[in-house]
């Protein structure tokens, strides 16, 4: 089946010069979009693209630069910093933006002169939510966190008898949904230890948990079931994210009905949105493993069989208050890849997500569900690395963590390489723990 074209070359060079050095998070192959403007000013809000180390804005670009036939009224609401709408335009539309910039970009482009006044220093601009998010949805979809976590609860029994069955997932909170970058407040909870009666406080649990961010593009009406065929066709970008989570908050509330304030108080996201059309190089074949049951037939098809599966690196890098004042570097927490982690692919979630009816919207933001690796230190959470907290982590300067303490960073970071294809980046997600207040 052939997912990929011109734009995805691996010959493709670009004339912004930083866009062809080796590894490289945005080389001319990858393009995302991020909703921005110069920091500190007034300026209204428009796209931009991540192109080497700058950024193209396409308020500018559509003011300087001639484009082709039909081109420019796609790119007039991204000019005017609406995603939205051209998200809501469905693949076609999607395409032949993704390929005009590519063509735009490339080394010698007629474009170069005009755009070359467009080009912007990503450091000297504040960014927003690449749109307004309707609704939040975080699956469970990591197999290996799904066990691992299982076992600390119920050791004979770490699976669920519906979870090969079902992509389980519970619906989250879009108000608290946050870019990277800022600062996440210790919350309040009520908690449950060895005392009698349960306690309220500033929570002492609190974690990170490695996934990734899918974007709905066009959506269904109320009623509508979107098929396997056609699911995958309502996905538009993917995002790293980060499903803070206070584990002393969830283990007291989460029976009877699922995760509620432990969830809730915040998501970071990255501002970049990564296109499913420039993964097309690293897209795979969907396979369970041996012995596990078939999907049923509505979250089955022959193209999600042969290239349903996503193969992104994932990484979670931790650099506590002491390591910064000590300007020490971050470490590396774990590392895992979504291939081997996850379960069902983003085209099954949503098939899913619709099939009783559930309308999607533009904007949509779903959750993969904790993506750790089978292995020892490839767990997705800290949950999972200390072992329930019962095995504390010892850090290169001689620190050791359980969970997370305050004055830490923890920075999520996803990436794409494989042989014959351009390495292109996700981007990262960061956020920095301040004291209960």
């Amino acid at each position: 089946m052939q997912l990929t074209d011109a734009t995805h070359d691996p010959a493709l060079t670009s004339w912004v010069e930083s866009a062809n050095a080796p590894g490289h998070d945005f080389p001319i192959q990858n393009l995302p979009y991020a909703r921005l403007r110069v920091a500190g000013t007034d300026d209204s809000w428009r796209i931009g693209v991540a192109i080497g180390d700058h950024v193209l804005d396409l308020q500018l670009a559509t003011q300087q630069s001639p484009w082709g036939e039909g081109i420019g009224g796609l790119l007039e609401p991204l000019a005017a910093g609406d995603l939205a709408t051209v998200m809501a335009l469905g693949p076609r539309a999607w395409k032949l933006v993704r390929e005009a910039l590519s063509m735009a970009l490339a080394e010698g482009s007629d474009q170069a002169p005009f755009l070359e006044l467009c080009l912007l220093d990503p450091h000297r601009l504040e960014y927003s939510l690449p749109c307004r998010i309707g609704d939040y949805t975080d699956f469970y979809a990591g197999i290996h966190h799904a066990r691992t976590v299982g076992a600390l609860f119920r050791p004979d029994n770490p699976l669920l008898p519906n979870y090969p069955w079902v992509p389980i997932g519970y619906h989250g909170r879009a108000s608290s949904v946050l870019l990277e970058g800022g600062t996440i407040q210790r919350p309040f909870g009520q908690t449950k230890g060895d005392a009698p009666e349960p306690a309220f406080g500033p929570i002492r649990r609190l974690d990170y948990e490695l996934e990734l961010g899918l974007w709905i593009g066009a959506g269904n009406d109320l009623g509508q079931r979107v098929d396997m065929t056609a699911a995958e066709a309502r996905l538009f970008g993917v995002t790293p994210l980060n499903d803070w989570s206070a584990r002393d908050i969830q283990a007291w509330e989460y029976q009877p009905l699922g995760p509620f304030l432990a969830k809730s108080f915040a998501t970071s996201v990255s501002p970049w949105v990564v296109t499913f059309e420039a993964l097309a190089p690293f897209r795979r074949p969907f396979q369970r493993p041996a012995g596990d049951p078939q999907p049923l037939p509505y979250l089955d098809s022959t193209r999600n069989r042969e290239c349903g599966a996503l193969d992104i690196h994932l990484e979670a890098w931790l650099q506590t208050a002491q390591m910064k004042a000590a300007r020490q570097p971050a470490v590396r927490l774990s590392q895992a890849n979504a291939l081997e982690a996850a379960y069902w692919t983003p085209a099954q979630l949503v098939a899913h997500h619709t099939s009783n009816g559930c309308n999607l919207q533009v904007g949509d933001l779903l959750g993969t569900g904790t993506l750790s690796g089978s292995q020892p230190g490839q767990g997705g959470s800290l949950l999972e690395l200390s072992s329930g907290g019962k095995v504390p982590l010892t850090l290169p300067d001689g620190e050791k963590r359980t969970f997370l303490e305050d004055g830490d960073t923890l920075t999520l970071k996803a990436f794409c390489e494989a042989p014959g294809a351009v390495r292109i980046g996700l981007g990262s997600v960061s956020g920095t723990i301040a004291p209960a207040a």
